[in-house]
């Protein structure tokens, strides 16, 4: 194989209780990516529409993750990567994990698949670290192997596929400013108290328990944030209002997607997700800012070769 034209997801990162460690996989919302082989050894960018991003491959995330991978794997052969980049940079939903993650799987097509889709991660997550400043797996695990996924080790890369609830829709807004990931990580707090945190990993092992059980209500019950949505909400405008407007519209639960600003709630059913959109683009529609809404499946396969 010569060249690949590939769809790399957008994901949900955090989902309120699992910070770091929890994702899901969108459907209908992605980049497209296409790769070819060169006679010149190494990585380029070569045409990026949709968005604005670096060509400089020391400085895209894209050829920053192939690197990584091909310094475990060399190759006479070189690699150009053009981006139809339909994923917003700072809109936290998975944009750099998208661009990373969709580089090393089409290059690794290219090798003749020498990694699982697991062992990728380890190599997208030099394109998360030159974004956000922190190599963290929890966007790139949802994308590379779909579904639902949990991180239960960032060092070791011990990462676990979940199970997805049939009728799980996700409902996502996303207010059209930017929030770096880098900005939002700055002003988190390194110490959480007792009380919180025993909170939080009890939230965690119930949500993961729902997934399972296909337990709808502890699903919900589940889906709070004790540690950090206080702080990353003051940076989201009208975060508490679109929030409450989901629950009391039927969503299971709702929160920050990644580091924001996007918000997104999980809800049974896509008509219950639909009305839930039509409750949180209320407020934006109120203070005259412009947004995007998505409506979406979980999608269970991750990264598709188109």
């Amino acid at each position: 194989m010569e060249e690949i034209k590939i769809f790399a997801p957008a994901s949900v990162a955090n989902i309120s209780c699992g910070f770091d460690v929890l994702g899901f996989c969108l459907d209908p919302i992605g980049d497209i990516m296409h790769v070819s082989k060169t006679e010149t050894p190494g990585v380029q960018i070569g045409t990026v529409t949709g968005q604005e991003l670096p060509i400089d491959p020391l400085k895209n995330v894209a050829s920053v993750a192939v690197s990584a991978l091909l310094e475990a794997h060399p190759s006479k052969k070189g690699f150009r990567i053009d981006i139809d980049k339909r994923i917003k940079p700072g809109s936290g939903i998975g944009s750099s994990a998208a661009s990373a993650a969709g580089a090393v799987f089409a290059v690794n097509e290219l090798l003749g698949k020498p990694y699982s889709r697991n062992e990728l991660v380890q190599f997208a997550m030099a394109g998360e670290a030159l974004a956000s400043g922190a190599a963290h797996a929890d966007n790139l695990a949802p994308v590379l192997l779909g579904g639902f996924t949990l991180v239960r080790c960032n060092n070791t890369l011990d990462i676990l596929k979940l199970p997805t609830p049939p009728d799980l829709f996700a409902t996502v807004i996303h207010p059209k400013i930017e929030l770096k990931t880098i900005h939002s990580r700055a002003i988190l707090k390194n110490e959480i108290p007792l009380k919180k945190a025993v909170a939080q990993w009890g939230n965690v092992g119930a949500f993961v328990s729902a997934l399972y059980t296909q337990d709808y209500e502890l699903l919900s019950r589940s889906m709070q944030d004790e540690v950090i949505e206080p702080l990353r909400s003051m940076l989201i405008p009208k975060f508490n209002e679109v929030k409450q407007a989901a629950l009391a519209s039927g969503a299971l639960g709702s929160g920050i997607s990644g580091s924001g600003p996007s918000i997104y709630a999980l809800s049974k059913g896509k008509a219950m997700a639909i009305k839930v959109g039509d409750a949180m683009k209320t407020f934006y529609d109120q203070i005259g800012l412009d947004y995007d809404i998505h409506i979406s499946s979980i999608n269970e396969k991750g990264i598709k070769i188109l």
